[in-house]
């Protein structure tokens, strides 16, 4: 009980230090501790790189998938792992068409010709669908579990270091005002302790950071894999909309 309140009143004066050194920064009556141009740089290319990676994500699914609705329930049966096969709006245009052609009649010019743009419709849902699952495991995922994996990292060490540099400049400050010989070699020590502290968490944010590059080269790769499948996908669908064309063409 008595370490317990211990650790809890050095957590309150740590806090306080903290909280008091950011005030007198923002009031500029405290000096701070500034980043090296190198880290400035890193931690310059991280900001980028997380907001444009999560504009790209969001808006690649909005591309994939027009409707907010729907992309929220597929995020829900993501996140219940529940596979649902989803009909697309490709497949119920042409689920409508053969519907229409059967209720007019396939034996009748505009029933047989309804039929044959509906079996193409289902055609290109079918070629939709694969194009959507390849891109979201090729492209997608690899941007997700990125967010959600490095970048959160980075962020989560970035934070633990601005707070071991709050601790060292409060040291520091407590140095300065440090009046008698016991409190300027306390204060002292203090100062040692959050240096090396500040100094081992600067490497490791750094270190995470400079990964940045290796992920910025995987993304490459994947936004390439993304190109190959939308290529593909719109040469499909462009191939059975020229059959399809040709096949109209002997109904006229």
């Amino acid at each position: 009980m008595a370490f317990s309140f211990k650790k809890l009143t050095a957590d309150a004066s740590t806090a306080f230090n903290r909280a008091k050194q950011f005030t007198g920064e923002q009031l500029g009556t405290a000096e701070k501790t500034e980043y090296d141009a190198q880290f400035e740089n890193l931690a310059l290319r991280a900001d980028k790189t997380k907001l444009w990676t999560e504009k790209i994500l969001k808006q690649s699914e909005t591309v994939l998938e027009p409707n907010p609705a729907a992309r929220v329930e597929e995020f829900v049966n993501q996140t219940l792992d529940m596979k649902r096969d989803r009909v697309t709006n490709h497949e119920l245009l042409g689920q409508y068409m053969i519907e229409a052609g059967n209720e007019f009649g396939p034996g009748t010019a505009y029933g047989s010709v309804l039929v044959k743009c509906g079996q193409t419709e289902l055609q290109i849902g079918t070629t939709e669908k694969e194009y959507i699952q390849e891109t979201n495991n090729k492209f997608l995922t690899p941007l997700r579990t990125f967010l959600e994996g490095d970048m959160k990292t980075i962020m989560r060490e970035r934070k633990v270091l601005e707070t071991k540099r709050l601790d060292l400049d409060a040291a520091k400050s407590r140095l300065k005002k440090a009046k008698t010989q016991e409190a300027h070699t306390s204060a002292e020590a203090e100062v040692r302790v959050a240096q090396s502290e500040f100094d081992r968490q600067t490497e490791v944010t750094k270190l995470l950071m400079e990964g940045i590059s290796s992920a910025h080269a995987n993304h490459q790769r994947c936004l390439g894999e993304y190109v190959e499948e939308q290529m593909k996908f719109y040469a499909k669908s462009h191939q059975l909309m020229q059959q399809l064309n040709r096949d109209m063409a002997t109904y006229v």
